[in-house]
């Protein structure tokens, strides 16, 4: 005998959820009060290109990026946020951060992607996602606030120190965010 997902849990509340998830807007949606967004981009949007590691917002794999009102970015983990905090909100998943044509096919990607490629910053790939959206919102702020060379190093690993690397890819994470704040004109002065 099958039941439905309904019939499984019926006392689970939902409630109704709406944001923009990659440029899309998505809802609103009825959704249990109290599923990680992790989970409601996963099972709702089929967006698993943001890992699960520790559920604990320790290791940031899950991290994705979120737009503020003004337009400025900021990492925001998604394992220990509950999905109905994203309400009314917008955030970019890794799925969501290259250019893509109507197919869905890519034709450009980020510099922070570019740079990853070129400086094999990645081994086995899974931070990966949380790293793009963490050094996204680092070159953000950048751009916003830039700083001076000699401080860059020590902004750089402010900003990815909490991101956890199991396969000790740090060096070339940095390196490479390094290299696209200097190439990016208005990230650094001096």
């Amino acid at each position: 005998m099958s039941m439905s997902n309904e019939n499984m849990a019926p006392g689970i509340e939902k409630k109704p959820l709406s944001m923009i998830v990659n440029g899309k807007k998505v809802g609103p949606l009825e959704v249990p009060v109290g599923m990680p967004m992790i989970d409601f981009l996963h099972h709702y949007l089929n967006l698993t290109g943001t890992h699960f590691g520790c559920g604990q917002g320790v290791c940031h794999a899950c991290t994705v990026v979120e737009v503020r009102p003004d337009g400025s970015l900021v990492d925001t983990r998604t394992c220990i946020a509950n999905a109905h905090a994203f309400d009314g909100k917008t955030i970019i998943t890794i799925e969501g951060q290259a250019k893509t044509d109507a197919d869905g096919n890519i034709t450009e990607l980020t510099p922070i992607q570019r740079a990853f490629i070129e400086k094999f910053a990645f081994q086995c790939g899974y931070c990966t996602p949380g790293f793009v959206a963490g050094a996204t919102a680092f070159i953000d702020g950048l751009k916003r606030k830039p700083i001076r060379r000699a401080e860059l190093e020590g902004a750089i690993e402010e900003a990815l120190n909490e991101h956890i690397c199991r396969c000790t890819g740090y060096v070339r994470y940095y390196e490479a965010v390094r290299d696209v704040a200097l190439a990016t004109p208005g990230c650094v002065i001096g």
